[in-house]
């Protein structure tokens, strides 16, 4: 792993999240970013930069696509990470907290910090995601200290 601060890259990061997921006999995909626990899914979405009117409209899809063989079937997503290595506009999070359904399902992980050499992640989660309370245990385990992003 090719990292700063042995912040593995966001990919990395999210395989090595999903490996300890299943350790635990939760669900989790070789081919996207999601995780099931129990009924529901938990989408994990990174990206350096979206548009706010992209990313408003891919979080009121509630959409997950999963891997069936060959094919693909979309579920619908309970909850979504958005996991950013570069700080994202702060129109993103105002989208989701001007929102009371979209902050209910909706978490904003900004690790640009942790990757420009401080260990800090700013956290936007008004979820009652367990998965998500998880990967920022996880997050933690690797040394990034989780604080809450102001808005």
């Amino acid at each position: 792993m090719t990292t700063l601060l042995n912040i593995p890259r966001v990919w990395e990061l999210l395989k090595h999240f999903k490996d300890q997921c299943r350790l635990k006999g939760w669900k989790t995909s070789d081919y996207g970013d999601w995780v099931k626990k129990g009924n529901k899914y938990h989408n994990f979405l990174w990206t350096r930069t979206v548009h706010p009117s992209t990313f408003e409209k891919v979080a009121m899809s509630h959409s997950c696509a999963v891997r069936k063989g060959i094919s693909y079937k979309v579920v619908k997503a309970s909850y979504t990470a958005w996991v950013f290595p570069e700080t994202p506009s702060e129109k993103l999070r105002q989208i989701v907290t001007e929102n009371p359904e979209l902050s209910k399902r909706i978490a904003i992980y900004d690790l640009s910090w942790a990757y420009a050499g401080k260990p800090v992640c700013l956290r936007l989660n008004e979820t009652n995601s367990t998965v998500f309370k998880e990967f920022e245990s996880f997050l933690e385990k690797c040394g990034v200290k989780i604080q809450p992003a102001v808005s």
